[in-house]
């Protein structure tokens, strides 16, 4: 009998490569290897990677531009959150926190739908501006309730946790997250929503509705953003509305942007570069935003620069397994001959 041999796709590689950075992480974390600084790092660079990947559903794979992203994080965050520190005395962190994230996560997918019903009838720079305006309601929103702590935030020292209670959790997410858009891309609705973003009406006149497709979308990347949110607010001792604002928004439209739309290993490593950049930078404190503004500016050109095009082209994950097979089939004709 003959054995089935594995096919390794560009995707399940990719997922691999995470999984692998993760479990050397967690060996030099739990082996006390790594710094204070680094250590911190973990968790905000997990939470933008969720926030990237899940954006990237709508700017990517669906061609739709979202400037709320940060909006539905908070929401997710502040409803987990709350529900978390009701629970302390009652659960452990091992039930509580999942139970917060999918409850976080499933808030914020109300408010995408909720956004999204009249917003997604727009287009382009309108729906841009439309999200936008909702992201900035919610922070106000919330700023201004009592039960959420107000203009100096919610107090989450019942519930903080360091880097190494919050990796695994961190883990399960990002895989979880990677593996959905992955899944997503290669279905059969995947497939409709890249239709919906190549031509819609094409897409409507072939019998793809678009509305729930959109909706799906939107409600889909606003639970990943509030399951990140929740994850995010036991990090800390305090959070506040203010923080998730219009520029976290573009901060996370940024990263997807620069790691290419509808690109899930791009997504994670601009995550990985934006998050960790501004930290490494830390020591030149007087020009620190300058040199951060700077090296954006440069990244841009280079990833619009055909040269350099061909180059990420030729180091993805999916080109060198291409040619690792092509080799290997090559070097099996030599032998056969």
């Amino acid at each position: 009998m003959k054995q089935k041999k594995i096919k390794f796709s560009g995707d399940l590689l990719t997922f691999i490569l995470v999984a692998a950075v993760y479990a050397v992480v967690a060996y030099l974390l739990y082996g006390g290897s790594l710094t204070r600084q680094f250590s911190n790092m973990i968790i905000p660079i997990s939470v933008y990677i969720v926030l990237a990947v899940s954006l990237n559903l709508v700017v990517g794979l669906l061609g739709e531009l979202s400037l709320g992203h940060a909006g539905f994080m908070s929401v997710g965050l502040f409803s987990g959150c709350l529900l978390s520190i009701a629970l302390v005395d009652v659960l452990p962190m091992a039930v509580r926190l999942p139970l917060s994230m999918v409850v976080g996560g499933l808030v914020a997918a109300l408010f995408g739908l909720a956004v999204g019903l009249p917003a997604l009838r727009l287009k382009g720079d309108y729906l841009a501006i439309v999200t936008l305006a909702c992201g900035e309601i919610i922070k106000n929103i919330i700023t201004n309730l009592d039960f959420t702590g107000g203009a100096l935030g919610l107090n989450t020292n019942p519930i903080y946790s360091n880097a190494k209670k919050l990796l695994p959790y961190a883990v399960i997410l990002v895989l979880l997250t990677v593996l959905v858009m992955m899944n997503l891309k290669r279905s059969k609705q995947g497939r409709a929503i890249m239709a919906i973003r190549d031509n819609r009406i094409a897409a409507e006149s072939v019998g793809i509705d678009v509305t729930r497709y959109k909706l799906t979308v939107f409600m889909l990347a606003a639970f990943f953003a509030g399951a990140a949110g929740v994850l995010y607010g036991h990090f800390f001792a305090n959070v506040k509305a203010a923080t998730f604002d219009y520029n976290m928004s573009i901060e996370i439209l940024v990263i997807v942007v620069l790691g290419g739309m509808g690109s899930i290993p791009g997504s994670i490593i601009a995550a990985i570069v934006l998050t960790a950049l501004p930290e490494a930078m830390r020591e030149f404190a007087d020009y620190r935003m300058l040199l951060y503004a700077i090296v954006l500016i440069i990244v841009m050109l280079a990833t619009n620069n055909p040269t350099m095009k061909e180059f990420f082209h030729r180091i993805s994950p999916a080109e060198l397994l291409r040619r690792a097979k092509k080799k290997k089939a090559k070097s099996l004709q030599k032998e056969g001959a």
